[in-house]
């Protein structure tokens, strides 16, 4: 492989695994699946809210996370749903989405761009454009067993590896008993999202690593053609 070849598929398979990773986690940020997912954990039971006001926490909440401003300051009968601590460890997740997401359009201009040179720039060919997005979709698709496999043997260890990865030490433990933000948000929430994140990743893992390989068969049979 040229070296020219080689730096783009890599830039190219790193930026389908994670454009593939922002889209599937983004349906999971949504209120209608935070709502499905808070009914199945009982949500309403740990936080001693009403429907009502458990939409309204969550909802603000969600708000605060995917729009802005990162207040997280959402009342409930005058009373602040959240505590400081839980309100800064939510500036703390906004950061983190915001950089994944800053990332993914990163990756998403760098996909672009590598559509657009293959085929047009000396070194870089259709053929290798479509097998640097085929290895991206493989990788991601391994990822995801790997993690599945992990979560299912120690979810809680994975969890709280991530969450060392990403925060710093002390500022995500809180108590189910006493602190909304894990009330809201209970253990079999963040189980079973993880589950489904990972079953939305592996179907988009598939699916792309199939219409990578009929892509990369066609500009095979352009190059013949133009040869012959």
């Amino acid at each position: 492989m040229r070296p020219i070849s080689g730096i783009a598929a890599s830039l190219v398979a790193v930026a389908t695994a994670l454009v593939l990773l922002v889209v599937a986690v983004t349906p999971f940020l949504t209120p209608a699946w935070v709502s499905f997912e808070q009914e199945r954990a009982d949500a309403a039971a740990w936080t001693g809210y009403s429907p009502d006001d458990l939409r309204t926490a969550t909802d603000a909440i969600l708000t605060d996370l995917v729009v802005g401003p990162p207040a997280f300051d959402v009342s409930i009968g005058g009373k602040p749903v959240l505590i400081e601590a839980e309100r800064s460890h939510m500036r703390d997740v906004r950061r983190v989405f915001s950089g994944f997401y800053l990332a993914g359009v990163v990756a998403f201009a760098i996909l672009l761009a590598g559509r657009l040179a293959a085929g047009r720039v000396r070194g870089w060919s259709r053929r290798e454009f479509w097998g640097a997005i085929r290895i991206g979709g493989l990788g991601l698709l391994l990822g995801v067993v790997v993690a599945g496999i992990v979560s299912v043997v120690a979810f809680d260890a994975a969890f709280e590896a991530f969450h060392e990865i990403f925060f710093s030490a002390g500022t995500y433990l809180f108590d189910p008993q006493t602190d909304r933000l894990v009330q809201l948000f209970p253990e079999q929430f963040w189980s079973e999202t993880a589950i489904a994140v990972g079953v939305m990743a592996a179907g988009l893992s598939v699916a792309v690593l199939a219409g990578a390989a009929r892509r990369r068969s066609s500009a095979d049979r352009g190059s013949e053609d133009e040869v012959r």
